[in-house]
């Protein structure tokens, strides 16, 4: 079993996540009420739908980590599952991006962009347009 199968296996356990196709129709999803969570685009990335306030709240911390990367203007960040505390770290942050929806949530008028995959924002893409 792959860290990507085990940790959407755990999260298709909770209460408030369904699994669902992903809007970009790429891999797997779970969504809550207030809609995608999360989007399972291979074996190691993930991409994890928070708002723009709990990005910016969190935005040292996340920054700190090597398995996360934040796209600007992303409602999205894409978490890279190297280790099973990548899996750990994942689960905490999906339910911080449930508390934030309920608490944070991102202006109704404003649009809802794909997510990173989508944006060819993953990490292989991003790790080797600098070079």
């Amino acid at each position: 079993m792959t860290l990507a199968s085990r940790a959407l296996a755990q999260l298709a356990t909770w209460p408030d996540l369904t699994r669902a196709v992903p809007s970009c129709g790429l891999g797997q999803a779970v969504s809550s009420t207030h809609g995608e969570i999360a989007h399972f685009h291979s074996e190691r990335d993930v991409d994890l739908r928070l708002t723009t306030h709990a990005i910016h709240h969190f935005a040292k911390d996340l920054k700190s980590t090597g398995a996360i990367r934040i796209v600007p203007g992303s409602q999205w960040v894409t978490i890279r599952l190297d280790a099973a505390s990548d899996v750990d770290l994942l689960l905490t942050l999906v339910s911080v991006a449930l508390q934030a929806h309920q608490s944070w949530p991102d202006p109704v008028d404003r649009p809802l962009f794909g997510c990173n995959d989508q944006r060819g924002a993953g990490f292989v893409s991003a790790d080797t347009s600098g070079m």
